[in-house]
């Protein structure tokens, strides 16, 4: 089956460019479009809103999340969400290596969310580096902040507006700059 399992056998390792893999991506890729063209680009009401996203992300959304458009993605399969969040306008996730948001989690306007990353060795630069990204509970990423892969955000912390996140952040801290650093502890 297309799809199967293809979270756990791409997430957290290196692709090559080539594999056969990237045939299955592509076509999960190519079928999500119709459902991401109707969820951006034509006026849908909350409940239909709400079932279009869950289509597209191929999980139940609860009612109590809030997504406002235009919503990107590169793939969709690969992010799950929990209860009680709002993700504002022009959020980008790059999902293929896996995006799990907790419960209460606020993400500002234009943040994205990257879990691929290419080799730097020229020679396999066609290839792809995923590693997942997670966002505990009650955390609040700012406007324009970029999460880069392999990340967790921290229970109750703070991404400021416009922050590079290299690195994990613990919980009840304020990270901010590029790359981010603890400015603040709750």
């Amino acid at each position: 089956m297309m799809g199967s399992g293809l979270r756990e056998r791409v997430s957290g390792r290196t692709i090559a460019a080539g594999e056969a893999v990237f045939k299955e991506i592509h076509h999960i890729q190519r079928a999500i479009e119709p459902t991401l063209m109707r969820l951006n680009y034509q006026y849908l009401p909350k409940d239909e809103f709400q079932r279009t996203l869950s289509e597209l992300l191929g999980q139940d959304v609860a009612d109590s999340v809030t997504v406002l458009p235009p919503f990107y993605t590169d793939f969709g399969k690969h992010i799950t969400l929990g209860t009680n969040i709002f993700i504002n306008r022009g959020v980008m996730f790059t999902d293929l290596g896996g995006i799990d948001i907790e419960d209460h989690v606020l993400i500002g306007p234009f943040a994205k969310l990257l879990t691929v990353n290419h080799p730097t060795d020229p020679t396999e630069r066609r290839g792809l580096i995923t590693k997942p990204i997670r966002v505990k509970r009650n955390a609040w990423i700012g406007a324009g902040a970029t999460i880069l892969p392999g990340v967790t955000i921290g229970e109750n912390a703070i991404v400021a507006a416009d922050a590079t996140v290299t690195k994990d952040v613990p919980d009840n801290v304020t990270v901010a700059g590029t790359p981010a650093r603890v400015v603040q502890t709750s």
